[in-house]
C-alpha cells in the first residue's frame, strides 16, 4: 500500500510539473464536448475527451497487466 502511494505521489508531481505543456494540447476542445452557455451561467461536459483518457487508461492498464 505504501509503495503504491508512493508511486501515485509521483505521478501526480510529475503530472504538475507537466500541466503548463498539457494544457497546450487541444484535449477539451474536442468535436463532441458539450459546452453551453448562458448569462451569468456555463455547463462544460466533455464527453470525447472523457472517452479518449478512459480508452488510454485502459490500453495502459491491460498493457500492465500482461
Amino acid at each position: 500500500m505504501s509503495r503504491l502511494l508512493i508511486l501515485l505521489g509521483i505521478a501526480l508531481l510529475l503530472l504538475g510539473l507537466a500541466w503548463p505543456f498539457l494544457s497546450k494540447l487541444p484535449f477539451g476542445q474536442l468535436p463532441g464536448d458539450i459546452l453551453i452557455r448562458h448569462k451569468g451561467f456555463t455547463f462544460y461536459f466533455p464527453i470525447s475527451t472523457c472517452l479518449i483518457v478512459s480508452a488510454v487508461i485502459s490500453l495502459i492498464l491491460w498493457l500492465w497487466k500482461r
